[in-house]
């Protein structure tokens, strides 16, 4: 396969087309940014470690009836997927209160919450990603009623086969970001990346954050926690 012109420059990822219209090249950087890119920085690393975190994953996910974006892995940083239109929806999936659902809810971080709660917010970094609710996302036609139930139903389900997963390596799944696609042929699948920037992970025994809090709350030993993470997976780095 052929990497051809660059298509698209993200926060996290570079896009690049190839000699297949229906597959692009995912190039991971290791540019941080939060605070929807208002703090920028570098973690040493990263995108290794996302890419292969994510491929992991994904797999993972495929097996067990999500369908996902995933072709194949073709470097440490780099892995063909399915050109998707991406829905430009964040779905978040929360576990346990933390971060801005504390905040907004005066709830102290680290509360369980008694089943799963799904927020959507709109993509876009110059409004600060506000929160949509069903109502607005039909308004707007950003997602039709069925792709919405598909993705509430995969969400549920990624949630459950996490927690799990996260779970035999000592790791509490406290709430993670989605993303969703649709294929050339109409089919719903989940794109971008499941990784230390995407999701809180927290050392179940000592409750140690284990992912971007870490670089976005100024605490020190950001390169060490993403690389405990592919450790406690045994990914190579």
């Amino acid at each position: 396969m052929k990497k051809m012109e660059q298509l698209y420059e993200g926060k996290a990822k570079k896009v690049f087309a190839t000699d297949d219209p229906n597959l692009v090249i995912v190039d991971y950087k290791d540019d941080a940014t939060a605070l929807n890119g208002k703090k920028r920085g570098t973690i040493v690393g990263k995108g290794a470690i996302n890419n292969m975190m994510t491929n992991r994953l994904m797999k993972m996910l495929e097996k067990n009836g999500i369908p996902t974006h995933f072709v194949e892995e073709i470097s440490q940083r780099e892995t063909v997927v399915r050109k998707v239109q991406i829905v430009p929806l964040e779905v978040i999936v929360r576990n346990v209160a933390a971060g801005s659902l504390s905040k907004r809810l005066g709830i102290p971080e680290g509360t369980p919450m008694r089943k799963p709660v799904i927020e959507y917010c709109y993509k876009c970094d110059e409004l600060d990603d506000p929160m949509v609710n069903e109502y607005h996302i039909a308004a707007m036609g950003w997602a039709s009623d069925e792709q919405m139930a598909k993705i509430a139903e995969y969400a549920l389900k990624i949630d459950s086969i996490l927690i799990r997963y996260f779970k035999d390596i000592n790791v509490d799944l406290i709430d993670f970001k989605l993303e969703f696609g649709v294929t050339g042929d109409g089919t719903l699948v989940l794109a971008d990346e499941i990784s230390p920037d995407t999701c809180r992970f927290w050392d179940a025994t000592t409750h140690d954050k284990l992912d971007k809090d870490r670089f976005r709350r100024d605490m020190g030993g950001v390169e060490d926690a993403y690389l405990e993470m592919a450790r406690r997976l045994q990914i190579e780095e």
